[in-house]
């Protein structure tokens, strides 16, 4: 048996929903959360950007994110992003100092061992550019700022980060960039040999021993010891750089050639 609403309930039901349905439109909406869901949707439109290739066009959204998310680790990765982006644009200088201040702002980030190899990768670059392939240039003949750079940004992320998934990759480039910074040495050696300028030359080959033992240029800076030594009528410091080089590289194309043999330089693969 159905029972009928008295019409005064349901009259006072009514008048209580529309109450409550006025007052709902009449309040604005709540906002608490509209930063964070914007920077969310900011960075992955940036994500997506960057997949894309679209670095300039990323770079605007990631630029928005960190006063938007600021002190969240969504702002940290966007921060990170930026540098990234920046560098694979070409704007080096800029990546540089955005990396530099993720390091300064966050030194207890989870991304920290990211950040510091980052930074490596925008210092290491051995590409000559096409001007330098053309001229044949070596690697060695340029200026090694950046590399030194480069290793130091390795060298952290290695011993403060032993187990990041970025270290083994660090290691194989730093150990390029020692013989980088050796060839560059030798480089310098042979130009002050050439133009006479003896004892320049012996004490930039001398580096060369002394600071990257393991390198392959180190070879024909014991050679341009021998030489200098020679020149400058150094008898006794000749014939212990000779005495190395023998017993060190005892088929060596230099005792043969001299600095005629210049073999192929020892990062170029064809």
């Amino acid at each position: 048996m159905n029972r009928a609403i008295p019409s005064n309930m349901l009259s006072r039901a009514a008048i209580v929903a529309l109450l409550a349905l006025l007052a709902a439109c009449g309040s604005p909406p709540r906002q608490d959360n509209a930063p964070a869901a914007q920077a969310e949707r900011l960075y992955q439109e940036a994500k997506a950007d960057i997949e894309a290739g679209a670095f300039d066009r990323a770079i605007q959204s990631l630029g928005r994110i960190e006063g938007l998310a600021a002190g969240s680790l969504l702002a940290q990765q966007a921060l990170l992003d930026l540098a990234y982006a920046n560098w694979r644009l070409g704007e080096q200088a800029t990546a540089l100092s955005t990396i530099d201040r993720f390091i300064r702002l966050n030194p207890s980030s989870p991304g920290l061992d990211y950040a510091w190899y980052l930074k490596g990768l925008i210092n290491f670059n051995d590409d000559l550019g096409f001007i330098g392939r053309l001229a044949n240039q070596d690697i060695a003949e340029r200026d090694q700022r950046a590399a030194r750079d480069a290793w130091q940004a390795f060298r952290q992320l290695t011993d403060q980060f032993p187990q990041s998934r970025y270290t083994p990759d660090a290691r194989l480039r730093m150990n390029h960039i020692l013989h980088t910074l050796a060839a560059h040495e030798v480089h310098v050696a042979r130009y002050y040999f050439r133009r006479g300028a003896y004892l320049a030359a012996a004490n930039r080959a001398q580096v060369a021993v002394t600071e990257f033992q393991q390198a392959p240029a180190v070879e024909e800076a014991l050679y341009i010891l021998v030489q200098s030594y020679d020149k400058l009528q150094m008898t006794a410091l000749r014939d212990s750089a000779e005495r190395v080089l023998k017993q060190n590289f005892p088929d060596s194309a230099y005792l043969r050639d001299g600095l005629a043999v210049r073999a192929r330089p020892w990062w170029r693969l064809w």
